[in-house]
């Protein structure tokens, strides 16, 4: 019956005193519950930290979900058929189911300005248009400061995810700064390599097994990189182009691999294994304090 509906019942109740006290105890107890399912039904069920409000940010606190995510991503080149945002998209997507695995855990807004090459003269992927690059020092100082602050705000366990292989150096350096000036609190920054090892080593010697050989599945933009964003926003690639292409090559942005023969499919199996590794190496890192 609809809580309204119910309610006028119970009022209209007026037989004797002892039914009309009833009444409004039931009438009370249903619209308790009415706005309790109106409270409920306005509280999004999301682990983006960018979709909540301050005060249900701090009642996730409180209620245990002090594990925060920072994806990290970067706006590079990555061939012809691939857009730029791949890292921010994939990094942003993958850190969300890692945190539904994990249970207690939110997602801060990915960082994409990352290191990616000089300016002059231009090197790495800074020598393709659409790449973005910040220096190194620059880039761990914005880690840091995000870091702090959620340390600030209550948050115990901030995890960073790397998902371009480029920074991966960079990560270590301040997880060693934040947790030598935590020494005395109860927070604690890590970067596991389960991430990105799963996303690289891991997924490739899934696509050994396969068939696939070294030369297809590449280091970046070829048939691994290209399957894993397949997976998650397929209409990043551009499938209909990439089929027909000639085999890419360094100059234009592929290096070592051939993204012809990748799939939504293979995808999948390199996405599974990134989460799963990734929450377990989350699990065990916290368990230990």
């Amino acid at each position: 019956m609809h809580f309204v509906t119910a309610f006028r019942i119970a009022v209209r109740r007026r037989a004797n005193p002892s039914s009309r006290h009833k009444a409004c105890v039931a009438a009370a107890l249903l619209l308790s519950m009415l706005f309790a399912r109106m409270a409920a039904a306005q509280t999004p069920h999301t682990v983006v930290l960018e979709d909540l409000t301050w005060t249900e940010i701090r009642d996730r606190i409180h209620d245990g979900k002090t594990t925060i995510i920072v994806p990290i991503g970067g706006t590079e080149q990555s061939g012809p058929y691939m857009a730029v945002g791949k890292h921010d998209v994939r990094a942003a997507i993958l850190s969300q189911r890692i945190a539904d695995g994990l249970g207690n855990a939110l997602v801060a807004p990915v960082i994409t300005y990352v290191p990616e090459g000089g300016y002059d003269p231009p090197t790495s992927h800074m020598r393709f248009p659409g790449t973005i690059s910040v220096p190194d020092d620059v880039f761990e100082k914005t880690l840091e400061s995000a870091a702090n602050g959620f340390r600030v705000h209550g948050f115990r366990n901030i995890v960073f995810l790397g998902d371009h292989g480029g920074y991966q150096k960079d990560l270590r350096v301040v997880v060693e700064r934040l947790n030598k000036a935590w020494a005395k609190s109860a927070a604690r920054a890590f970067a596991p390599p389960e991430y990105y090892r799963a996303s690289s080593d891991g997924f490739a010697r899934i696509l050994r097994q396969h068939g696939y050989r070294d030369d297809e599945i590449g280091m970046h933009a070829g048939l691994a990189d290209t399957s894993l964003l397949m997976a998650v926003a397929p209409q990043m690639i551009r499938d209909e182009v990439l089929r027909s292409a000639p085999k890419p090559g360094a100059a234009d942005g592929v290096y070592g691999g051939d993204p012809r023969r990748s799939s939504a499919q293979l995808g999948q199996l390199g996405i599974e294994l990134i989460v799963a590794q990734t929450v377990a190496a989350i699990r065990q890192e916290t368990a230990r304090r």
